[in-house]
């Protein structure tokens, strides 16, 4: 259910990072809230971030005390998709972060002003990470990634701070951190409830290590400290005005 994905990923992540997203320790010894960035890929689950996604993440990380910053790439989308109609709008053309800004209600800053001095970061999932935020949608293995996300996973990386990915967005993690464990949900369709399966492959082939999670589930990958929840990527019913409701 999408209202489990919130509270999974969140809860993940504090298991990653040892002090708990809901305080950290700063250098006069006093805890403080935790500064937790969520990169978004557009607004719109077919041509950037799927919004569902990013609405419960936010939820459950303000209801856990975290001071949330949005960012985006300056960059134009891949296409535009017209929604009511599931087909591209051949005449328009939108640019990444000012359709991000829906989400985030205008407070967003672009993505190359976003470093590691935070504590954790956040991918919300949605078909902009595969067009986005990389070519994964086009050149599947043999996709590239946006400069910034790239950097950005990286740095975040090298200074052992938690990553969260969710739905497609673990592909991100999987080219840019050799080795890292991911999850999409299932390996197989399994007569169609799990449409996106063939992502588990792909990731493989970008050289990460995929590990089969239910819905209600996230992965840790306790030494990258990378933890991915497979969300919308399964075929199923699910209850959006509950992704307020449950601990956190």
């Amino acid at each position: 259910m999408l209202a489990s994905r919130g509270p999974a990923l969140c809860t993940a992540l504090r298991r990653a990072a040892p002090g708990g997203l809901a305080s950290f320790h700063c250098s006069a010894g006093r805890r403080r809230p935790a500064r937790v960035a969520v990169v978004l890929s557009g607004c719109g689950v077919y041509d950037g971030t799927e919004i569902h996604e990013a609405s419960a993440i936010l939820v459950h990380l303000s209801r856990g005390g975290a001071e949330v910053q949005m960012y985006a790439p300056d960059v134009p989308q891949m296409h535009v998709i017209d929604h009511s109609k599931g087909q591209p709008a051949e005449a328009e053309s939108r640019n990444v972060l000012v359709e991000s800004a829906r989400i985030a209600r205008g407070k967003i800053a672009s993505l190359a002003k976003l470093n590691s001095n935070h504590d954790a970061v956040i991918f919300p999932g949605g078909f902009g990470a595969a067009k986005n935020l990389s070519t994964f949608a086009v050149d599947g293995k043999d996709c590239k990634v946006n400069r910034e996300v790239e950097r950005v996973l990286k740095d975040f990386h090298k200074a052992g701070k938690p990553i969260g990915l969710c739905c497609i967005s673990p592909v991100l993690a999987a080219k840019v951190l050799s080795g890292a464990e991911v999850t999409v949900g299932h390996e197989e369709e399994e007569g169609g409830k799990w449409p996106y399966a063939g992502t588990a492959g792909a990731i493989k082939e970008l050289g990460g290590k995929h590990c089969v999670k239910e819905v209600t589930e996230a992965h840790v990958d306790t030494k990258n400290k990378v933890v991915t929840t497979q969300h919308l990527c399964v075929k199923q019913n699910y209850i959006i005005s509950s992704m307020a409701l449950g601990p956190w």
